[in-house]
């Protein structure tokens, strides 16, 4: 069964087993905003329906994090603290919880409730699939699956009109990492298929990295030579083909 790409909803759903993906939530990025003078209502409540509508809707039995479960790097905000663990416990009954630690979740380890897993930076497998965050290497063992899935760079393509008007988009990329440089990287003698889907941030409130113009992503997998990000196909999240990243760069760029 093929990886699917939920229609209007940053995520990703596996069908063989029955896992839903997402990264990047950044719980907590609204109290650093309040700081600022920027009020907006906090986004858990939000993050908890969509969450319930695509549970109800695919019949997950696994919901996996892909790191940045929280916003404020280094220490943890006031709402981190009492935030995250009411909402990793919330989604918990619904469902198995995975994390893979992402930067912005040091000590992330004291706010997880007792049931939820939590991975290092290097990321996990089940089976054919590995899942990590993208700002540090995957592990060896991930090398071995046929998919990957990512997040870290909240992957968007910005659109210009003829007046100058600008409308950023969130997108998934989908595309396969160079087995040969993979092999030599990690020093093995066979790999899996490494096809892999880079996630847009869950959390809108986070922003995202227009990769239709000459920005410099962040990341060692994600600046290597065994990602060809050129050649990977940008989605919307309606579901829109737009094409290989390296056209959608000619005709979108800013």
């Amino acid at each position: 069964m093929s990886i699917k790409l939920l229609t209007d909803y940053p995520m990703v759903f596996v069908p063989d087993k029955k896992i839903l993906v997402v990264s990047d939530l950044h719980i907590g990025i609204e109290y650093n905003l309040a700081q600022s003078g920027i009020i907006i209502h906090k986004q858990i409540e939000k993050f908890k329906n969509i969450i319930d509508k695509a549970i109800d809707t695919t019949k997950a039995r696994t919901l996996v994090i892909l790191g940045d479960v929280k916003y404020k790097v280094p220490g943890s905000s006031i709402q981190e603290l009492r935030d995250i663990p009411k909402f990793l416990e919330y989604i918990s009954t619904k469902v198995k919880v995975l994390i893979a630690k992402g930067n912005h979740d040091d000590y992330l380890e004291t706010l997880v409730p007792s049931g939820v897993k939590l991975y290092s930076s290097k990321g996990f497998k089940i089976g054919k699939y590995g899942f990590f965050h993208g700002h540090a290497w995957p592990g060896k063992s991930l090398m071995q699956c046929d998919y990957l899935f990512t997040g870290h760079i909240q992957p968007s393509i910005e659109f210009k009109d003829k007046l100058g008007y600008r409308s950023r988009q969130q997108v998934w990329l989908r595309g396969r990492l160079d087995n040969s440089i993979v092999k030599k990287k990690y020093k093995i003698n066979s790999a899996g298929k490494l096809n892999i889907i880079i996630l847009p941030a869950f959390n809108t409130l986070s922003g995202s990295l227009n990769v239709a113009s000459d920005q410099n992503f962040s990341g060692p997998l994600m600046t290597s030579k065994a990602m060809n990000l050129d050649n990977m196909r940008a989605y919307l999240l309606d579901g829109t083909y737009l094409g290989l990243l390296k056209n959608v760069k000619d005709k979108f760029k800013a």
